[in-house]
């Protein structure tokens, strides 16, 4: 009886596997060979999913600051606040323009060159186009403003709003008054502006203009195409 156990255990497969027709395993994904370390070791999975998974780009957010008046020490000069004109918005532009080429250049205050760059920069006014006309571009006026006041070092960094010389006040000043003084109804223009500089015989500006070719003629020109009847520079 013994004899025939064990001969019929013989007889039996020694395993017996199971099948499993319907269960699928998923294969496992293997490991980047730069990223099997003996110091990281072979089981370094969300370490893996962190360097492979795409970076996004960063957006930086600028902001801008731009002037929405134009300083002036006297805007009443005798007249009542009702009756001061405002700034044409390509006066306001320019003049916003005038801060930033300052900055650009690292100039520590806003000058009356800056104030012509400002106009050129802004590029669609009466007055800057009749600078165009007459030969004056912004980059001669840059080199030419370079010439006359030197670089500035070059680890100073300018103000926000670099604060207006007295040259530059004056030019506003000007403007505004002599807007009130014409009696002609709408905004102070970027003309006003320009001839505000010319009016200035000592700055930088004016003379940065009489460098360039403009003159007392051509003054008188801009002004007459300036307050021609119906003109309007907006």
């Amino acid at each position: 009886m013994a004899t025939g156990n064990t001969t019929l255990l013989s007889k039996l497969p020694k395993t017996t596997a199971l099948s499993q027709p319907n269960c699928r395993t998923k294969p496992e994904t293997p490991i980047p060979t730069s990223l099997q370390s003996p110091w990281l070791g072979t089981n370094c999975l969300s370490l893996r999913s962190t360097i492979l998974r795409p970076r996004q780009k960063k957006v930086r957010l600028v902001a801008a600051t731009v002037s929405f008046s134009l300083p002036v020490t006297k805007p009443e000069t005798g007249s009542s606040t009702d009756k001061v004109p405002k700034w044409s918005w390509r006066a306001i532009k320019s003049f916003a323009m005038a801060e930033l080429e300052a900055r650009k250049l690292k100039y520590p205050t806003t000058g009356t060159e800056a104030l012509l760059m400002g106009i050129l920069i802004e590029g669609t006014s009466l007055a800057a186009k009749f600078l165009r006309a007459n030969g004056m571009t912004l980059l001669k006026v840059r080199e030419e403003a370079i010439k006359l006041l030197g670089k500035a070092d070059m680890y100073f960094f300018s103000p926000e709003h670099p604060p207006l010389t007295v040259d530059a006040q004056r030019v506003l000043d000007w403007a505004v008054d002599k807007k009130i003084k014409c009696g002609n109804s709408g905004e102070i223009t970027t003309s006003y502006l320009l001839l505000g500089i010319w009016s200035e015989v000592d700055s930088p500006g004016h003379k940065i203009m009489a460098t360039l070719g403009f003159s007392d003629e051509k003054a008188k020109e801009l002004e007459s195409l300036s307050s021609e009847p119906g003109f309007d520079d907006d």
